[in-house]
């Protein structure tokens, strides 16, 4: 048995996704054990041995081969930061093309609790596609964050905060 429950934190390919290792250290010290899950695009933006030391896990971004040992324990819960349009539209949709959105939209059905927060220009989130696409997620229990387009706007410790609210 675990002494720490396990989260996994979902990168996708945001300008400041560089700056994933604020939420794993603020996860870490609120006693959470953590390993990264990638969008492939996500992985340039990584400092990939930095993250991996933090965690103690190597970064996952691709499938496993049928056989080959899970590299991560069981998710206790999820967090999607920095989260784009594009996931957050395919995740909605059920579209699990990469192992982040698949093992997303597995989420849903094994009742993990999962937080997004989106990094979203506002010029996309005046889509419709977009706000349908969060009203959906809603829909399905998602936690969803207002997150922010600017580095410097963006809160990494709000997907903490929203996974620590009651459902």
């Amino acid at each position: 048995m675990r002494e720490k429950p396990f989260l996994y934190v979902v990168v996708c390919a945001a300008g400041i996704a560089g700056d994933v290792r604020r939420l794993i250290a603020a996860a870490q010290q609120s006693g959470w054990d953590v390993g990264v899950i990638a969008t492939p695009h996500a992985v340039p933006f990584l400092d990939v041995p930095s993250v991996e030391a933090q965690t103690g896990y190597p970064i996952r971004s691709a499938w496993r081969r049928p056989g080959d040992p899970r590299p991560l324990p069981p998710a206790d819960a999820m967090a999607v930061a920095p989260a784009t349009f594009n996931t957050i539209n395919k995740w909605a949709a059920g579209i699990a093309d990469t192992l982040a959105l698949g093992t997303l939209c597995e989420a849903y059905g094994a009742g993990v609790p999962t937080a997004v927060v989106p990094c979203v220009s506002a010029e996309l989130t005046a889509h419709p596609a977009y706000r349908q696409s969060l009203e959906r997620l809603r829909g399905m229990g998602v936690r969803i964050g207002e997150g922010s387009a600017a580095a410097g706007g963006f809160r990494w410790e709000e997907a903490l905060e929203l996974l620590a609210r009651p459902a």
